[in-house]
């Protein structure tokens, strides 16, 4: 009977799964995003650009008042954190990562999405045409899907 999987052929397995977990640490850990910025475009255009490392909440109104979503009745309250706009994105840059807090869309897709906090990722509102992106100065980094 033949052996076609010899100790050698799984020692250069084990060496090759090593570097590669090597490597993904890495590259996962040398990233900083000190000069990271976030980019909010509404409509295709861009609407602001701020540092990532100030805390601040903008509001995006949806461009020229118009969502591709028919969103509840808006009463701006005591709990609603929009003051100004009918259709709209209220966008959370806090402690190094950036949140859709509230939107008037009725999927709540962007607001469940979640923070991200580093260059490359981003929150997008279908209906209110809000892109909402972290742009760093080293450019895109590298995840563990793509090393």
């Amino acid at each position: 009977m033949k052996q076609y999987i010899r100790k050698a052929d799984i020692i250069l397995l084990a060496v090759l799964v090593a570097i590669g977990l090597a490597s993904t640490a890495v590259l996962a850990l040398r990233g900083d995003d000190s000069g990271s910025k976030v980019v909010i475009k509404s409509g295709g255009e861009v609407f602001a650009t701020y540092p990532l490392s100030e805390d601040r909440t903008i509001e995006v109104p949806a461009p020229g008042g118009i969502s591709y979503d028919s969103p509840r009745p808006h009463a701006a309250d005591e709990d609603d954190e929009c003051t100004q706009y009918t259709y709209y994105n209220v966008v959370k840059i806090s402690g190094g990562s950036v949140t859709v807090s509230s939107a008037s869309c009725r999927n709540q897709v962007c607001v469940r999405h979640g923070s991200i906090s580093k260059a490359g990722e981003s929150i997008v509102c279908l209906p209110n045409r809000l892109v909402v992106s972290i742009e760093g100065s080293k450019g895109g980094s590298y995840d563990s899907v793509t090393s």
